[in-house]
C-alpha cells in the first residue's frame, strides 16, 4: 500500500479474538505497524518505544495498532509481557499483509522464505495513508514517528 491507498476498516482480531476495525476509534488517527515476530529483540525494542510514548500519541490524536502472523496466544503472552496498551492485530492468514503489501519473500542467512517486512503506516482518521515508513528504527520507533509527524496531530495546535 502506498501514500493516498486505504486501509480496510476490518484489521482482523486481537490477542482476545476481538475484531479491531478503524471504525472501533472514531475520531482517531491511526499508526499501523507490521512487524515479524512477537518476542524477537527488534520487535519487542519497536513496541515498547510505542508503549512508552503510547499516552503521547494518544494526545496527538492517534491510535496505535500493532499487526503480525501471530496467533492471539501469542499477542496475549507478548502484551502481558511488555505491558503493551494498544491492539494486536493476529493476522494468521496473512491476508492483511498481503492487502498491505508487507509479505514478502525476505532472506537470512542464504534462505529465501515469505515473512513481514517491518513497516509502518501513518493513516488519517478514514484509513488513507499519509505516510508509510519502510526502513523503521526499532529502539526509536516512536521519536521517528514524532520527527515525521511534527506537529500535526496536536490536540491543541499553536495558533
Amino acid at each position: 500500500m502506498n501514500i493516498g491507498d486505504k486501509m480496510p476498516d476490518m484489521l482482523g482480531k486481537d490477542a482476545e479474538g476481538k475484531d479491531i476495525r478503524l471504525s472501533d476509534f472514531p475520531g482517531k488517527k491511526f499508526i499501523i505497524y507490521f512487524y515479524p515476530k512477537d518476542n524477537t529483540p527488534g520487535c519487542t525494542a519497536e513496541a515498547v518505544s510505542l508503549r512508552d510514548n503510547y499516552e503521547t500519541l494518544l494526545k496527538m490524536g492517534y491510535q496505535v495498532i500493532g499487526v503480525s502472523k501471530d496467533s492471539e496466544a501469542s499477542h496475549q503472552k507478548f502484551a502481558a509481557k511488555h505491558e503493551l496498551p494498544f491492539p494486536l492485530v493476529a493476522d494468521t492468514d496473512t491476508s492483511l499483509c498481503q492487502t498491505a503489501g508487507v509479505w514478502q519473500k525476505k532472506k537470512m542467512a542464504g534462505r529465501e522464505y515469505m515473512g513481514i517486512v517491518r513497516t509502518t503506516f501513518v493513516c488519517d482518521n478514514d484509513g488513507t495513508i499519509t505516510d508509510v515508513v519502510a526502513k523503521v528504527n526499532t529502539k526509536g520507533a516512536a521519536e521517528q514517528l514524532f520527527a515525521l509527524l511534527d506537529g500535526r496531530g496536536a490536540v491543541n495546535p499553536a495558533p
